[in-house]
């Protein structure tokens, strides 16, 4: 495993970390504990010491799992979840000082924690980027002994150069993959100014980059890949990066004829490792093969100039019409 600095948090992450949405089993399936603490412990075994987490994931039985973990492993293990989805309305007047500093104290509870090492705004609607009292809020919570340091996880562009103008910010989570290269123009070249750590999540597109899926895959009635493809119950970016399904079957194809042999979910991990910008990308999975794939994808070497200008074609061809100024 290699390390990379997490911005000016100053830690040292591994560059192939953990998201754990579906740590407990596949979307839609009940809580497994016992997934859970497989997966999480293979992780650590194999040199992941960043595990990201939120308090809304499992209803609390992901954070709670991290926490056992935690308590069983002597290696340094930085964690960092996030708050405010448990909010209903998720309205950007519903994100408080008061209501926040609940849902952090409810995570460290959950976890087992006396400090965070990172919490992150959980996509918070934009017009929250435009109160400060919130962001103050954090300052407080770090005074207080209870977070090392603070994020954001965002959905648009917009939302990551507001934030970047907080002196608290320290880390910004994104969607940026194959399918979502908007990043790497200016939301890259101001995190490096500012010596933000990037943190890339849905890094396979809800797996249409691992090359798996065609026009009869299924999903189940509680997966989002089902349930959420036009939004219906949060951002569509969240569900295939927001791209048109049989779209994206269309460019993954193209992606197979230009790279035929190569596992596609490394290649898809081994493009978003090409940018120094970023500090980890933390795919999750739902058991240990999908969490060990994701691991050797590390080891299968750098990109080269030729493949990424390949990969850069395939998304202005099929993709980047559709997604590139929505995010």
């Amino acid at each position: 495993m290699k390390y990379r600095k997490l911005g000016k948090t100053g830690l040292q992450v591994s560059e192939i970390s953990l998201g754990t949405w579906q740590v407990g089993g596949r979307w839609g399936d009940d809580f497994s504990n016992r997934n859970a603490d497989e997966i999480l412990n293979k992780a650590v075994d194999e040199g992941v010491n960043f595990i990201d987490t939120a308090d809304v994931y499992g209803d609390g039985l992901s954070e709670k799992a991290v926490g056992r973990l935690i308590k069983t492993r002597k290696e340094e293990i930085y964690v960092a979840s996030k708050c405010g989805r448990k909010l209903n309305p998720h309205t950007a007047d519903a994100y408080t000082p008061a209501a926040l500093r609940t849902f952090v104290e409810d995570s460290l509870r959950n976890i087992g924690l006396e400090t965070i090492d990172l919490i992150q705004l959980h996509c918070p609607p934009t017009d929250v980027f435009y109160k400060p009292e919130i962001f103050e809020l954090f300052d407080r919570l770090k005074d207080e002994g209870k977070i090392r340091f603070m994020g954001v996880s965002i959905e648009k562009v917009e939302e990551g150069l507001k934030a970047m103008q907080y002196s608290n910010v320290c880390t910004i989570q994104l969607i940026y993959n194959i399918f979502r290269q908007r990043p790497n123009e200016l939301l890259f070249a101001q995190a490096k100014r500012n010596n933000i750590g990037l943190i890339a999540r849905v890094p396979l597109a809800s797996g249409l980059l691992t090359g798996k899926f065609d026009h009869q895959s299924s999903f189940t009635k509680d997966d989002h890949r089902n349930f959420n493809r036009n939004g219906e119950q949060f951002d569509k970016g969240e569900t295939f990066s927001g791209v048109d399904y049989d779209k994206g079957l269309a460019a993954v194809e193209q992606l197979k004829q230009l790279f035929p042999n190569v596992n596609l979910p490394s290649l898809a991990l081994r493009w978003i490792l090409a940018s120094d910008e970023i500090s980890c990308v933390i795919p999750g999975a739902s058991n240990v093969t999908q969490l060990q794939n994701n691991i050797t994808a590390a080891n299968d070497g750098e990109l080269n100039a030729i493949q990424i200008e390949k990969i850069k074609h395939i998304y202005e061809q099929f993709i980047k019409a559709e997604v590139h100024q929505r995010w």
